[in-house]
């Protein structure tokens, strides 16, 4: 189970109110404003004006605690910097490729431990990742008239992006390369069929090839008790069945890759 549910929050030329001063308030105003959006400081305008978003930095605990009651009385989602236990959203560590953004957030755990998980991650990604987005995005009209079925698109970008792949995203030239491979990208694969055998129930156990085919996978088949833990490294929107249940209504071959997971632990 996830403590939180990772979202990005579009505020974009509107009020988010951040009450308090000093150095406590003052990043909380410097990440609004890098958002685009606008600092209000007055609590009764922003309720007023249905304000949605609010951060309370005051020093007083006290104090936090009756404004984020207020708050949250009059619709706002709440952030209490320090105080976990009074905030509706934690704001997580930014690693900024724009337009990538990684959010990496310990649900108020510890803010040090995700600034240096993103510290780490900064020196493996390259600059360059952001030009690779927007090469993708100006391609899509392309990519649509040479793949219109949204299956075969998604199975060609998986194919150039993943590690070694002509748009490998940690590369840093990928994204020169987007138009050369839409002009040669042929058809992937319809219909294949992987079987992962699984010693252990740590996750972390996983080779990375299995890793890696979790994740790609449009089927997963489960001979047995999965592990939660294991089932969440695959694709949010990947079909989960049991093993042997047949696809009512559904052609099988053109299921793209199929996973059979096998517990042997």
């Amino acid at each position: 189970m996830m403590n939180s549910l990772p979202l990005f929050h579009r505020i974009k030329g509107q009020k988010v109110l951040v009450l308090g001063d000093g150095e406590a308030a003052e990043p909380k105003k410097r990440l609004v404003e890098r958002a685009g959006g606008i600092v209000e400081h007055d609590m009764q305008r922003a309720i007023d004006e249905g304000v949605r978003l609010a951060f309370v930095a005051y020093e007083d605990s006290r104090a936090c605690e009756n404004a984020a009651i207020n708050l949250r009385c009059a619709g706002m989602l709440v952030n209490v910097v320090d105080m976990p236990e009074l905030c509706d959203f934690t704001t997580p560590s930014i690693l900024d490729r724009d337009p990538v953004l990684i959010a990496i957030g310990t649900g108020g755990a510890s803010a040090g431990l995700a600034k240096h998980v993103r510290l780490r991650l900064e020196r493996l990604l390259p600059q360059s990742l952001g030009k690779l987005a927007n090469a993708l995005f100006a391609a899509r009209e392309k990519l649509r008239a040479k793949f219109p079925a949204g299956a075969d698109r998604r199975r060609v970008l998986d194919d150039a992006l993943r590690e070694g792949g002509a748009l490998d995203p940690f590369e840093q030239s990928s994204h020169d390369n987007v138009s050369d491979w839409l002009e040669g990208a042929t058809q992937a694969e319809k219909s294949r069929i992987e079987t992962l055998i699984l010693t252990s129930t740590d996750p972390d156990d996983l080779t990375l090839r299995q890793a890696r085919l979790l994740g790609e996978a449009e089927v997963i088949l489960c001979d047995g008790e999965i592990p939660a833990a294991i089932l969440a490294r695959a694709r949010a929107d990947a079909v989960r069945l049991p093993y042997g249940e047949v696809f009512s209504g559904n052609d099988h071959s053109a299921s793209g890759l199929t996973i059979i997971l096998k517990p042997e632990f």
